[in-house]
């Protein structure tokens, strides 16, 4: 088995890497990280807004956004992407590329799931931050961009970079509209041996296993670098604060 998996990577490797490119569409795992890493691009921004909407006072923002944001959690992704690919040409008459309709249904997908990571990270600030924004001058607006959302989103690397993660794991199901992924590659080359199918789609796993694994070190080793700055950001204990504490401790 393991002679039929090296034979099918030096037979196929490039196959594997960016598809039928250049004498087709780029695809394989070049396309697998162009689909994540733009989906999370654009999802970023989309986040942050809903994010925004879902914390202000104003019902106009937050009812309508809370309800897509449930809606897009609540519902698989697969049906997401189904409705955009069929509903978006019935409704448009535009024939619309399969990649685009994934890049798009992850962009809202990933933009609903993220923008409770940074909804939390802004919460988990308390109203101290915004308060003295405020007594500084700033505006609303002011004080999110130049004192909450710096410190929020730094929190929230790690857990950032776990929906990147997760954002790669998703892109396998565009291979149900024949998204040029990597899976669709997979795919292809079982079609052409179809007497190996474990030895093919164990490739296929293993490559996303190396791939998330390392990201997901990647956060953890964030979020260990963030505790350390956040401890070492702490005040010293003064001589004077030591004794106090000192004094304090005796009994009475």
């Amino acid at each position: 088995m393991i002679s039929d998996i090296i034979a099918i990577i030096r037979d196929y490797w490039l196959l594997l890497l960016i598809g039928q490119y250049p004498n087709g569409p780029i695809g394989g795992l070049a396309a697998t990280l162009m689909l994540s890493v733009l989906a999370i691009a654009f999802a970023f921004p989309v986040s942050i807004a809903f994010a925004l909407a879902r914390l202000s006072k104003s019902p106009f923002l937050n009812w309508p956004v809370t309800a897509l944001v449930y809606f897009t959690r609540g519902v698989p992704l697969l049906m997401l992407i189904l409705w955009g690919y069929f509903l978006v040409p019935l409704v448009t008459g535009a024939n619309v590329p399969s990649f685009l309709t994934m890049l798009v249904t992850l962009v809202v997908y990933q933009g609903a799931f993220l923008s409770e990571v940074v909804r939390g990270g802004i919460v988990a600030l308390g109203h101290g931050q915004m308060e003295a924004a405020r007594a500084l001058g700033h505006s609303y607006l002011g004080a999110m961009r130049f004192v909450i959302l710096p410190q929020a989103l730094y929190n929230v690397i790690p857990s950032i970079i776990s929906v990147f993660v997760a954002t790669i794991k998703d892109t396998t199901l565009g291979y149900v509209i024949n998204v040029p992924d990597l899976t669709f590659a997979a795919s292809q080359i079982n079609n052409q041996l179809l007497t190996q199918p474990f030895q093919v789609f164990f490739i296929l796993a293993a490559v996303y296993y190396v791939i998330c694994w390392s990201l997901s070190q990647v956060a953890v080793l964030t979020e260990r670098r963030i505790t350390r700055k956040r401890a070492g950001t702490a005040p010293l204990p003064t001589a004077k604060s030591l004794k106090l504490a000192a004094l304090t401790d005796q009994p009475s």
